[in-house]
Formats: C-alpha cells, structure tokens, sequence
C-alpha cells in the first residue's frame, strides 16, 4: 500500500529545562549532533521542510540555464542572412554548445561535492551572462563558436540536469522521482518563458537584443543563488526531506576531475551504462539537437512565421511541465526501463509523422503533434536517473552527468547534421524520418536494460515511496 508523506512535518523543541517535547515521533540521540555544520534543531512549529525552497532555487535556476539555450534556433536564419554564414556553420556553433553542455556536466557534479553548489552555480551564470554579452560584438563564425559554443555551453552545462540531480540526491530521501520531474520541467518552462520573448525580440529588433538579454537575465540570477540555495541539508541542522535521521555533510572531496573520470572508468565496464547512455544520446539527439534546433527554421521553410513557430515550441514547454512531473511520479510507482520503452517508441512514431503537418498556417494536427510531443519531451529524465541511482549508488549523479554527455553529444551531431542535411536535400525530411527510426531502436535498448534488486540497490520497497 502507497503511503503519502506530507510536504510540510511537526517538529520537536526542547522545553525549558532542555527536555525534549515530541509530538508522537520518536527523537533520535544522533541529532543533536549531524557532524560537521550546524547542530539539528527542531523549532516547535509547523513549517514546510527546507528541502522545497532549495528545490525551488533550483527551479528557478535551470528555468534560466534552459532560456539560454532557447537562442541559437533562432539565430540561424537572422546570421544566415546578416552575414552569409551557412546553416551548417551555424548548426556546429550550436552543437558546440550542446556537446560541452553535456561534457561539462558530471566535471560539474564533482566540483559541486568539491566546492560546493552555490559557488559553482554562480560562476556558471557569470561566464554565460560573458558568453552571451560579447557575441553582439562577433564578426567572424569562429567568434560565434568560442562565444555561444564554449562559453555558453560551458556555463549552462554546469547547470544541467546533473545539477538537478544532485540537489535531489542530497536534500531528499523521499519523492525523488517527483523532485526529479519538477526539477526537470524546469527546462521546459525556461523555453517557456524565454522563446517568445526572444522570438519577438528577433524578428522585430534584430537578434542583438536578443543575446543581450540572455546575458542580463543569467547575471539577474546570481543573487537569488547565493543568497538562497545553501549546499546540504547539515548547513541548515535539518534532516533530508523523508527522513528523521540527520545525515553528517561530507567533507570537500579533493579531485574533482579524478573523481569524475573514476567514476566514468567504473560505470563502463558495467552494461547498463552503455544502454543508457545509448538511449539518452538518441533522446537528445530527437529533442535538443533536432526539434529545439532545427523546428523554426524548418517551419518557416514551410512559409510558418518565425513566431509562430517560436510560440508551438513553447507550447512544447508548457506540456513537458506536465509530462515530466507525470513522470516523476510514474518513476516512484512502476519499472523505469518500461516507461523509458514508453515514452521513447511513443516519440519515434509522432517524428515519422511530423514532415506530413508542417505547412504556413497552424491547424489542429500540428497542435496535436504539439501536445503529443510536448508530454514526452524530457519525460525520460526521471527514469534514466532513477536507473543511474539503483545501478551506481553515490557516484549516480556523476554518472547520470556521463550520461547526460552522451545526451548531448547526440544532440550535437544532430544539430550539425540536421544543418547540413538542409543544405544538401532542401528540407529535413530525411532527418525527422531519421530520428524517428532511432527512437524505435532507443525502446528496445530500454528494454534489454537488466533489472536490479531493490534491496541490492538499497532502494526502499514500494509501500515506503
């Protein structure tokens, strides 16, 4: 039987003369000291649990990590036109960004233990806000590449969804996989915010405003990082959410690239890492590095405004909120490698479909494309890393940043390859059909991913999530 844990818990306090009121839970001798970080105190009131506005920092932060990389589908047509560049040209600076947006991350997960959250969420928001202000002074492709392709997806990948995962690992023992999913969405609602905006901005000011106001809106960010996320749960005396035990805050771990690169050696002499980075790389291949790329140009090849456009990716954003949360709360309930067979078979059947509903004007298949592709979107998120978590224990949120990597990297070579395909045959038909076939390929992988205990995993069972 599910039980459901409150968001919100009655805690302890200690009377006048130091003995300890409870309100039916037992004390635990073991929290008057969590090691090193404040002792944890239980204030006699009923307040919601720390772990929520942490996660909401979170949020908030990966909202803006997703708005920044929102841009460069816009930009190909505007430098297309502004300075002759190809769209191929173009799509590398693009899969630059997206292949060190993964590659950055688990390096990301280990500098997070090592020096902490805030610090380097901080930092990568300060070399985007860089990356972003001094393309408007670009002249040549290479500019592009090193400003929007290094800079930026340095920055935003060290923001990425190993960010979320860590925040998770560490702040709460119950609900990971809704966390997982709303931390996930976050992405989905930065497209949300961001794209029209920056759409219109586009269109109707050039595309210089536009990066402008990326590099302003990630350095509007810093305060609320370092002001409201803090690092673990024992820098605030409480406990993870879900649990009554406090748990010690580790010491710095020194060797933040050694670790990570430890961790990728041992992950890939397992079978489970190669199947689920092989069907993530798929997964960024057929959203980031195709549809996020490449869907307003190839809309508007059709005679769509680029607003227009701009406006269905949006709506993407707002149904992948709804997916993804769905998902998160399916991965606390059912086999995650089923729901990745799910969604991914799903996925390919919509893409083969796709090249059939582009045309100038929005009608009501597009719209259902929309939805339909919107509620899978990021819904592979949750699963994958409860599949990292069960396989990899400790070292999950640095694996799942490998993981991650190769979902960039597939995203990488389809946002130059979409490019080049456009150039060559005049449409991106061949890419949606493409895709949609490996998606099919990307289920099965999903399926032949073997099944760990529960209990070898150290996993509660399912009558405790």
């Amino acid at each position: 039987m599910l039980s459901l844990r409150p968001l919100v818990r009655w805690e302890a306090a200690p009377d006048a003369e130091g003995v300890t009121q409870t309100t039916g839970r037992p004390t635990h001798p073991e929290s008057a000291s969590a090691g090193p970080g404040p002792a944890v105190t239980s204030p006699a009131r009923h307040r919601i649990h720390r772990a929520w506005s942490v996660a909401a920092v979170t949020f908030v932060t990966i909202i803006g990590a997703a708005g920044f990389a929102s841009l460069p589908g816009l930009l190909i047509e505007p430098l297309h036109g502004e300075f002759g560049w190809s769209r191929g040209t173009i799509g590398f600076a693009a899969s630059v960004n997206l292949a060190l947006y993964g590659l950055t991350a688990p390096f990301a997960a280990a500098l997070m233990d090592r020096f902490g959250i805030r610090k380097v969420v901080a930092c990568a928001l300060t070399v985007i806000a860089a990356g972003a202000g001094l393309t408007v002074f670009m002249t040549a492709a290479w500019q592009l590449v090193l400003c929007w392709g290094v800079l930026v997806g340095l920055g935003s990948g060290s923001m990425a969804l190993a960010f979320a995962a860590t925040v998770t690992n560490r702040w709460f023992s119950a609900r990971r996989g809704l966390v997982t999913g709303i931390l996930t969405a976050a992405g989905a609602s930065g497209q949300l915010v961001f794209l029209p905006l920056l759409s219109w901005i586009v269109e109707h000011h050039d595309w210089r405003p536009a990066a402008v106001t990326v590099s302003v809106a990630a350095l509007v960010v810093v305060p609320f990082v370092w002001l409201l996320l803090r690092d673990h749960p024992a820098d605030v005396g409480l406990a993870p959410y879900g649990s009554d035990i406090p748990v010690p805050k580790p010491a710095p771990a020194p060797g933040a690239a050694r670790r990570a690169v430890r961790a990728l050696r041992d992950a890939v002499r397992t079978g489970p890492f190669w199947l689920l980075a092989g069907t993530f790389a798929i997964c960024g291949a057929t959203t980031n590095g195709l549809v996020k790329t490449h869907f307003v140009p190839a809309a508007h090849d059709h005679g769509m405004p680029m607003t227009a456009a701009a406006g269905l990716l949006a709506v993407v954003g707002v149904f992948d909120v709804v997916g993804t949360i769905a998902s998160g709360w399916f991965t606390d309930r059912f086999e995650a490698r089923r729901l990745l067979a799910v969604y991914y078979g799903l996925r390919g059947i919509s893409l083969m479909f796709l090249p059939m509903l582009l045309a100038p004007s929005v009608h009501p298949p597009m719209v259902f494309f929309i939805v339909f592709y919107g509620l899978d979107w990021v819904a592979t998120v949750p699963p994958t890393i409860a599949l990292c978590r069960e396989h990899y224990g400790e070292d999950s949120a640095i694996v799942f940043g490998w993981v991650l990597a190769s979902h960039q990297v597939g995203a990488a070579v389809v946002a130059f390859l979409g490019g080049v395909a456009r150039d060559a045959f005049g449409s991106y038909d061949v890419v949606w059909y493409a895709s949609g076939a490996l998606c099919a390929v990307a289920a099965l992988m999903a399926l032949v991913i073997r099944r760990r205990p529960r209990a070898a995993a150290g996993l509660p069972d399912a009558a405790e999530v």
